[in-house]
């Protein structure tokens, strides 16, 4: 089916009490094995293009490998952007026929991030695409951050409920005590602080970056309390490069077709996808004229280690 926004399923999640998967694509290999996952497992799912893909394979060629796996599919597929940098590439996004954008303002003063987020809200809305923003910031592992750094950049509850009345956003990104390509599960989210954001802007889906480092029990108490949206990304370059070197050890020095070694690294990516729909409670709410069902209880896989 062609492209779907974002705005529908991300509603459907927040009545239902789940939370609709969305995984970043490098290349055609983990496009396929999201979307193969998504139409096994009968669940939504959102391709994300973050900032290191676009500089990777360009703009239009990403967008056109999305596009191209979503209208093989009979699951509802959304093209997102993730961490729009400016006003500018959300526009350039809009018009190469992504079906929901993100603007991060996250590093700029409140109300830089107040004034472009709207400008963003704005254009888009006006075109039937929602809008992703954050407040609070995610910080980066990388840069070595400790405990104290971490909960000065969470997102205020008070904060977000003027952020989202006076942007007109979406969704809202919110900064709870995860941290960006942690290398393992070890942080655990404040749930006190998701619970008062969620009853400052209930009706607003919450996103959750910086899954990968995230403890699964924390993930599956954070769904119950607004978090609708869950980023993942480094669990699935993980797995990808892990069976891509299994496979070029288990190979002979002389096999030279690359299609050999990658077909390892989609199908672990693919088992990454289907453990973490199962864990949101995602699976099995695509019906079978496509659409997504609130009407569902709140499913969880067995919490443990992901099958790739």
């Amino acid at each position: 089916m062609p492209l779907v926004t974002s705005k529908e399923i991300l509603q459907a999640a927040l009545e239902g009490h789940f939370a609709v998967g969305a995984f970043n694509a490098n290349n055609m290999e983990q496009v396929q094995a999201i979307v193969d996952a998504a139409l096994e497992e009968r669940a939504p799912v959102i391709l994300q293009v973050s900032q290191g893909a676009i500089r990777y394979a360009g703009l239009e060629f990403a967008a056109a490998m999305v596009k191209a796996a979503a209208a093989e599919a009979d699951v509802p597929v959304v093209l997102h952007l993730d961490h729009g940098t400016d006003f500018d590439q959300n526009i350039r996004c809009l018009r190469a026929g992504f079906t929901s954008l993100m603007y991060d303002g996250s590093k700029a003063p409140y109300e830089e991030n107040v004034a472009v987020t709207s400008r963003v809200a704005h254009i888009a809305h006006v075109c039937g695409i929602p809008v992703e923003a954050e407040l609070g910031r995610v910080l980066q592992a990388a840069d070595g951050v400790t405990d104290e750094e971490v909960r000065a950049a969470m997102t205020d509850p008070a904060q977000a409920r003027d952020f989202v009345e006076r942007t007109g956003c979406d969704t809202l990104a919110i900064a709870c005590g995860s941290v960006h390509a942690m290398q393992s599960a070890e942080a655990e989210l404040d749930i006190e602080r998701i619970k008062a954001i969620h009853a400052a802007i209930p009706e607003t889906p919450l996103v959750l970056h910086g899954s990968s480092g995230v403890k699964e029990e924390s993930e599956v108490e954070a769904i119950k309390h607004g978090i609708s949206k869950i980023n993942v990304a480094t669990m699935l370059n993980q797995a990808f490069t892990r069976a891509l070197r299994e496979s070029l050890a288990a190979f002979p020095p002389e096999e030279s077709d690359p299609r050999k070694y990658l077909l390892a690294s989609r199908d672990a990516v693919k088992e990454v996808v289907r453990h973490k729909m199962r864990l949101f409670g995602s699976s099995g709410t695509v019906t079978s004229s496509g659409f997504v069902s609130p009407a569902t209880t709140h499913r969880t896989a067995d919490i443990g280690g992901t099958e790739a």
